[in-house]
């Protein structure tokens, strides 16, 4: 299966929760799912027999300027195919449930989305930062994120020197 196949299967079953298919599907394809329907959509593709996604491999947080996608890489280990599932999500207020009860691998994949872009997983059983201290302010995989000049006196920049040091060479 491909992830044509894959998209028409879950729009017959789940309707309007999938969008539209991207247009000639170019470059990595993709399925979106509508964030209130996502964990019923990623239960049927780890349960469904003929799609039997076994393996979540990754989730990564992208922003895209006015939203905050959620992406998940999934693969079958029964059938040697994979699938791209992303849900877009309210850049003020990024929120969709956990798969973490689906893929134990989501439990540290979600923290890191939420430390690094403030996706916020709902019923996560552990969600916190996971690289940064906890009383890091922001998020810095975030298009508008500032970074501090330092952390409780540490600085966080680079000295001109190493900077310039760094930019010449080849």
């Amino acid at each position: 299966m491909d992830t044509k196949d894959i998209y028409a299967a879950l729009a017959k079953k789940f309707g309007d929760a999938i969008e539209p298919c991207p247009a000639g599907l170019a470059g990595d394809p993709f399925v979106v799912v509508k964030p209130e329907r996502l964990h019923e959509v990623m239960t049927h593709l780890r349960d469904d027999p003929a799609l039997t996604m076994n393996q979540l491999t990754l989730i990564t947080g992208v922003d895209r300027g006015d939203v905050i996608e959620s992406v998940y890489h999934l693969y079958s280990y029964k059938h040697f195919h994979s699938a791209v599932i992303k849900v877009r999500l309210n850049r003020e207020a990024p929120e969709v449930d956990s798969v973490a009860d689906l893929w134990g691998a989501a439990d540290w994949h979600e923290r890191e989305c939420f430390d690094m872009v403030g996706i916020v997983y709902r019923g996560h059983p552990d969600l916190k930062r996971i690289l940064l201290p906890d009383d890091w302010e922001g998020h810095p995989l975030r298009a508008d994120y500032k970074a501090p000049k330092d952390y409780h006196g540490i600085p966080t920049e680079a000295p001109a020197e190493a900077a310039a040091t760094r930019e010449s060479l080849p």
